[in-house]
């Protein structure tokens, strides 16, 4: 997956201000422009740009890009605007939802989060929603999944780049054996070793599974049921770690218009 390519050298927040308001006058807007300019400057970059917008203009850059533009473009554009976290919060309430629960979303947010970014993400849910992240997620999933979501989020890993090689490969045996028990998976066992154990650990468990069984870990839980969309669905695999956002912002370079909000998900 393409992942945001910032230039070394960019313009100053006030010339992306002004370059921004050229670009709404007139009948429509040049989509290209503000493509152009948000798709390749950094979340920081971007906040100056809006308080430079604001300060010289008397107007608040997201309500005009909210009236300017128009279907999943502007649902993305919208996504990528506010600072990564505040986006993660706000997808995860939207996800959260009721009878329109969106799982794939909230998995992929919460298991491929650092644990410090998980209790920044949980903290600004809790100052901006008035309940807690857990509370809702108790409401709204079930099961392992739910079991799985809270573990992540209630358990401090260890984030360093150090690895035990003989927990490694012990792991590796325990997993296989896990899933391959006679009367359904051990999804307890499993539950443990991917919210306990850190990416680095999850990473090198990969390869060694790889190395031992000549099988890939995820096609192997996928065929065994562990990914199922039942009371054992694990929607993403914690050992997976994407580069967030990276498809829509490639979308927005090309100025298509009819970006999948599905994307900004991951």
């Amino acid at each position: 997956m393409a992942s945001v390519k910032i230039p070394i050298s960019v313009p100053s927040p006030r010339l992306d201000a002004d370059q921004l308001y050229n670009a709404f006058k007139g009948r429509g807007c040049e989509t290209s422009v503000i493509i152009e300019v948000l798709a390749h400057r950094s979340s920081t970059q971007r906040a100056l740009i809006e308080q430079e917008y604001e300060t010289k203009f008397s107007d608040d850059l997201r309500k005009r890009l909210q009236a300017e533009l128009h279907g999943h473009l502007k649902k993305a554009v919208l996504l990528w605007m506010p600072e990564p976290v505040a986006r993660d919060v706000s997808i995860l309430k939207h996800a959260l939802r009721g009878a329109a629960t969106d799982h794939k979303a909230i998995t992929e947010i919460i298991c491929t989060r650092s644990g410090s970014q998980l209790r920044e993400i949980k903290q600004i849910y809790f100052n901006t929603f008035g309940v807690s992240l857990e509370h809702d997620i108790q409401s709204e999933a079930s099961g392992n999944h739910k079991r799985l979501l809270l573990a992540y989020l209630n358990t401090t890993r260890y984030e360093g780049p150090e690895i035990d090689n003989v927990m490694v490969e012990n792991d590796a045996r325990t997993l296989k054996s896990a899933v391959a028990r006679k009367h359904g998976s051990d999804d307890k066992t499993l539950i443990q070793i991917f919210t306990d154990r850190s990416k680095t650990h999850l990473s090198a468990l990969r390869s060694t599974y790889r190395s031992m069984y000549k099988k890939e870990l995820g096609k192997f839980l996928a065929l065994t049921g562990y990914k199922r969309r039942n009371t054992r669905e694990f929607r993403a695999c914690p050992f997976d770690n994407p580069a967030m956002f990276g498809k829509p912002v490639v979308l927005l370079r090309k100025g298509v218009e009819e970006v999948d909000e599905r994307a900004w998900n991951g």
